[in-house]
C-alpha cells in the first residue's frame, strides 16, 4: 500500500490507495467496458472510484473533472492519467491512461484490417451502409443533447450557427476554435450574460496536491517525451511525416469532444491528403462508435486506411495506426503530467471560463456541421438519396432521444439491417 496525498485527508470517505496490481485490473477492465462516449465513462470512473472503491474523493474527482475538459483531447482518459498520477505519479499515469485505449486500438485495428480486405463484400458494403445510419442518428443526437446544455440564449444560438455556416464554408477548424475563445473571452469582459454561463463541476476550491520535487525539470522532461518522437517522425518524411504533423495538430485543438474535432480529420483525411473515401470515413465514424475508448479512437482507423491505401499492405496499415495514435494520446499525457501539480490552483473562472465557454458553444455548430458531412455521403451518396439509410437512421434517432436506447443497441441494429439488405440486393 502506499500513502494517500494530504490533499485526502479529511475530504470524504476515501480509504487506502490499492495496489499497484489492483489498479492495473482496474484499468484494464475499464478500458474494455468504456462504451458510450465521455459522458458513460465518466460516470463509470465515478461509480467504481469515488462511491465503490474510494481511491479518490469526490470533490477532487470533479475538480480534476473540471481542468480536463478545458484542454484539448479526450477528457475521460485525461482524468484517467489524472487519478493514475495522483496515485502513482507518472507510472500511474501512464498506467491509467494507456489501458484506457489500448483495448480500443487493438480492437480498432483488427476491425480496421478486415475493412480494407474485404470492404467489397457485398455483406461488408450492406453492413458499412447500416452503420452510416447509425452514425448519422447519433450525432443528431449528439447536436440537440450538448446545444441543450449549453445554448441558453439567443446570442449563444447566432454564435453556434456562424460556426456551423463557416464550417460549411470551408474555414479551418482551429481558426474558429480561435475565433469562439476571443468572441467568449471578450463578450466575458463586456456583457458576460450575453452568451450565458458556462457550467462548472464540483466547487473549484484549491486543494493541495501531490508534493513534486524538481517541477520544472519534470515539465522539460515530459515535453521532452512529446517532442523527440514527433520530431524523429516528421524526420523520416513522406506519409509518416504527414501522419505525425497533422494528427499532433488534430490533438491541440479537440476541444470540446472528438465531434468537435472529427470535421477537421475527416475533411483533411479525404480531401487534402486523399488517405481514404469519404465513405471509408463513415464507416471508421461507425466503428469507432461501436468499439470501447474515446471516440477520437476514430483517427487509429484513418491512419490504418492511410498505411494501407498509401503505401499498401497490411503491415503499413498498422503502423499509420500506430502513429495516428500516439501523435493524439501524447499530447494529452503531457498535459496530464506538466499541469496534475497545478490543477487544484486552477479555477475555471473569469476570463479563462469565458473563453471557454465561446468554445464550448461554437461547438454545437462544428458538430452539427459533421453531422451534415456524415449525412451527405452515408444517405445521399451520388447525389441520391438512399431511402432505407434515410428510413434507418430516422428509427434511430427516435430510440436514442425518445427511448434512450444505448450505442452498442444502436450500432448493432444499423449494421444488422444493412447486413439484410446487403445479402438481399
Amino acid at each position: 500500500m502506499v500513502e494517500r496525498p494530504a490533499a485526502e485527508a479529511g475530504v470524504g470517505a476515501v480509504s487506502e490507495a490499492p495496489t499497484e496490481a489492483q489498479a492495473f485490473r482496474f484499468w484494464l477492465k475499464l478500458g474494455m467496458i468504456s462504451f458510450g462516449g465521455p459522458a458513460g465513462q465518466i460516470a463509470i470512473m465515478h461509480d467504481e472510484l469515488v462511491d465503490r472503491r474510494r481511491w479518490i474523493s469526490e470533490r477532487r474527482f470533479l475538480h480534476a473533472l473540471n481542468f480536463c475538459m478545458a484542454l484539448p483531447g479526450p477528457e475521460a482518459q485525461q482524468l484517467a492519467s489524472y487519478i493514475g498520477y495522483s496515485m502513482y505519479g507518472v507510472r500511474g499515469a501512464i498506467t491509467a491512461g494507456g489501458l484506457f485505449v489500448l483495448p480500443s486500438f487493438v480492437l480498432l485495428c483488427a476491425m480496421s484490417a478486415v475493412y480494407a480486405t474485404y470492404g467489397e463484400v457485398a455483406a461488408i458494403a450492406g453492413v458499412v451502409r447500416g452503420l452510416g445510419a447509425a452514425v448519422i442518428a447519433l450525432i443528431a443526437a449528439a447536436v440537440l443533447r450538448i446545444g441543450g446544455r449549453v445554448i441558453k440564449t439567443p446570442a449563444a444560438v447566432a454564435m453556434a450557427a456562424v460556426a456551423f455556416g463557416l464550417l460549411l464554408a470551408g474555414v479551418p477548424f482551429p481558426a474558429i476554435v480561435a475565433a469562439a475563445a476571443l468572441t467568449g473571452y471578450v463578450v466575458g469582459r463586456t456583457r458576460p450574460a450575453l452568451l450565458g454561463k458556462g457550467s462548472s463541476h464540483g466547487d473549484g476550491g484549491p486543494e493541495d496536491v501531490r508534493a513534486e520535487s524538481g517541477r520544472w525539470r519534470q515539465f522539460v522532461k515530459t515535453i521532452l517525451i512529446w517532442l523527440v518522437p514527433v520530431a524523429l517522425l516528421l524526420l523520416v518524411g513522406g506519409l509518416v511525416a504527414e501522419l505525425a504533423g497533422f494528427f499532433t495538430l488534430a490533438a491541440l485543438v479537440t476541444f470540446g469532444g472528438a465531434y468537435a474535432v472529427l470535421p477537421f480529420v475527416a475533411e483533411a483525411a479525404v480531401e487534402r491528403f486523399c488517405w481514404l473515401s469519404a465513405e471509408d470515413m463513415v464507416a471508421g465514424l461507425a466503428l469507432g462508435e461501436s468499439t470501447p475508448g474515446p471516440l477520437i479512437m476514430v483517427n487509429t482507423f484513418v491512419g490504418f486506411l492511410a498505411g494501407y491505401n498509401v503505401e499498401g499492405g497490411l503491415l503499413w496499415g498498422l503502423a499509420g495506426a500506430s502513429i495516428a495514435t500516439l501523435c493524439t494520446f501524447v499530447p494529452s499525457f503531457v498535459f496530464i503530467l506538466s499541469g496534475a501539480p497545478l490543477i487544484d490552483r486552477i479555477r475555471t473562472t473569469g476570463a479563462f471560463s469565458a473563453a471557454l465557454n465561446g468554445i464550448t458553444i461554437a461547438v454545437v455548430g462544428v458538430i452539427g456541421a459533421l453531422a451534415v458531412f456524415v449525412a451527405r455521403h452515408a444517405a445521399f451518396s451520388g447525389g441520391e438519396p438512399d431511402w432505407l439509410v434515410i428510413a434507418v437512421t430516422a428509427a434511430a434517432f427516435v430510440a436514442v432521444v425518445r427511448y434512450r436506447v444505448g450505442v452498442v443497441s444502436i450500432v448493432a441494429s444499423c449494421a444488422a439491417v444493412g447486413l439484410v439488405a446487403g445479402l438481399l440486393s
